[in-house]
């Protein structure tokens, strides 16, 4: 794994002693889930060593958890080991160096905690977990590791103010507002670096510099894709649970793909950007993927909807909108403003935090584009 990242350019020299140092299998639970087309499989160390071991030593994400742990069988995902290669990018980004000390967020199955350990020393590092048995796991597989920083059981969204100023602060779950706490316990000069997203994309990695003024600021950079702080995710909610056939709706036509809207990676960041608090859902026709399927656009919070039936053949493409929103109007405005704009790419947008709002600009901090109290 370490000489396929090396030589992918993933993870750099300065880094590659950690990870020969904390291997990755020991934080690995006996019992994880591979992800598939139909959903989450379980695989077990003890059924498959083979399997499970080659799992863990692919640059894929294993997921530990399901349903916060509430064993009500739904099937979300709610925590996993990230992607090697995305975790050696994240670490790179945050240009730590021995002595620094790192606030991390959402410490999970502990290995990212463990490869911080091994750069800086255990005593500069305080990773958060905000789900107690993760928590508990992660102490015992670092401590077995040889590692031992502070793992604390709290809602990392408050970060830690007793061990606060930190040099760093590493978030390892996505969130749609940076809170403010993560910046004022940062020193001057610190950097902030978290997966950043929005309810229709999910997510790129946010860089920020906090300055002598308590404002955080920086580009976005970096494809990544993370699970939600518990708090700021957008709630669960199944087609089914969404769109009900009593519903009343409007029926338009559109000529509009949803190839680019939908599924590319700058065109969806630049939508969500305008058009919060939906999410969208693809379902094909059948079991399988095909060329016909309808798109879902969905706001949970109103309960709006829009259904996008794309049929192989068809001159154009039936939109149906139903609540207070109209969703796919919202889209398609969205990703008219995007082409307009130049097709700008998620690199050139960032993102001010200060204490009493969060302003998303592109190129400049004074064009802004959305912003949050």
């Amino acid at each position: 794994m370490i000489a396929r990242l090396c030589e992918a350019g993933d993870l750099t020299e300065d880094w590659r002693p950690s990870f020969e140092r904390v291997p990755r299998h020991l934080f690995i639970p006996d019992k994880v889930w591979e992800d598939g087309t139909n959903g989450p499989t379980r695989l077990g160390r003890s059924e498959d060593p083979y399997a499970w071991l080659n799992l863990a030593y692919s640059d894929q994400p294993v997921i530990t958890q399901l349903d916060d742990g509430d064993c009500s069988g739904r099937g979300y995902v709610s925590s996993s080991a990230s992607m090697p290669s995305i975790v050696a990018m994240m670490l790179r980004r945050l240009n730590a160096t021995h002595g620094m000390k790192v606030l991390e967020i959402g410490t999970g199955t502990g290995w990212n905690a463990g490869l911080l350990s091994a750069r800086l020393g255990a005593r500069n590092v305080v990773s958060v977990e905000v789900d107690a048995e993760l928590a508990e796991r992660a102490r015992k597989a670092l401590a077995d590791a040889g590692h031992q920083p502070q793992v604390i059981t709290a809602d990392g969204m408050d970060g830690w103010l007793p061990s606060a100023p930190y040099d760093r602060v590493l978030a390892t779950a996505a969130v749609q507002r940076v809170p403010y706490a993560w910046v004022a316990q940062a020193r001057p000069g610190g950097l902030i670096v978290t997966p950043w997203g929005t309810s229709f994309h999910n997510g790129a990695l946010a860089c920020l510099t906090v300055d002598n003024h308590g404002t955080a600021s920086g580009y976005f950079g970096g494809n990544v894709a993370f699970m939600w702080a518990r708090s700021q995710r957008t709630p669960h909610g199944s087609v089914e649970d969404r769109v009900r056939l009593e519903h009343d709706y409007v029926e338009t036509h559109t000529l509009l793909y949803p190839r680019e809207p939908v599924s590319d990676f700058d065109a969806s960041f630049a939508i969500g950007l305008r058009v919060p608090g939906m999410k969208s859902t693809v379902v094909f026709d059948g079991d399988r993927v095909g060329p016909n399927f309808t798109v879902y656009l969905m706001d949970p919070v109103s309960g709006a909807w829009a259904s996008w039936r794309i049929d192989q053949g068809a001159d154009t493409y039936i939109v149906r909108q139903h609540g207070p929103r109209r969703l796919f109007d919202e889209l398609e405005a969205a990703y008219a403003w995007w082409r307009q704009a130049g097709r700008p790419t998620h690199d050139r947008f960032g993102l001010t935090v200060n204490e009493s709002t969060q302003i998303v600009w592109l190129d400049s901090p004074d064009q802004m584009i959305s912003w949050r109290v």
